[in-house]
């Protein structure tokens, strides 16, 4: 089962996709299917059966989005979190072979689209990390066996790109 946690960002992000598709996406897409419906034939109607077609896309989103949106619990940052790895931390690690990763542990609906610095907190990396600390050593169980890392830096403002 998917965790339930979504950061501030995150939430704010899925916030404005459905109004968006509401407002302004859907009308646009509504007044065409209406215009294309018009004209007569639909059968062989591209401009109607493709906007159909993304209509029910749209619809599917934004139901998805307003059963989705009021049932997750938004996470902020508190001070106690300071020092070690919670949800929304930034994170960089290190394995012995030099190799370096940040992310952002997130919620599972957060990880997808323009998201590829983000990580769910339901993942196999997440979870290893969870409550660690700057210079602790933890193991990763994968598909391919344990990976270890250790832990470069933790924040909770995104850092700068280097």
């Amino acid at each position: 089962m998917k965790t339930k946690l979504i950061t501030r960002e995150g939430y704010n992000k899925l916030k404005a996709e459905h109004d968006y598709l509401w407002h302004e996406r859907r009308p646009e897409v509504t007044k065409i299917v209406t215009w294309a419906a018009g004209l007569g034939d639909r059968s062989e109607n591209a401009d109607y059966t493709f906007n159909k077609r993304l209509l029910r896309q749209i619809d599917r989103r934004v139901r998805f989005l307003r059963k989705f949106l009021p049932e997750v619990t938004i996470v902020d940052y508190s001070p106690q979190q300071e020092g070690k790895v919670f949800f929304g931390a930034w994170v960089e690690i290190e394995n012995d072979a030099g190799d370096t990763k940040k992310f952002r542990i997130v919620g599972p609906e957060e990880i997808y689209g323009d998201a590829k610095e983000y990580i769910s907190i339901d993942s196999p990396m997440a979870r290893a990390l969870l409550k660690k600390e700057v210079d602790d050593e933890f193991v990763v169980h994968t598909p391919e066996g344990e990976k270890e890392w250790f832990i470069n830096a933790i924040s909770y403002e995104r850092p700068s790109s280097s």
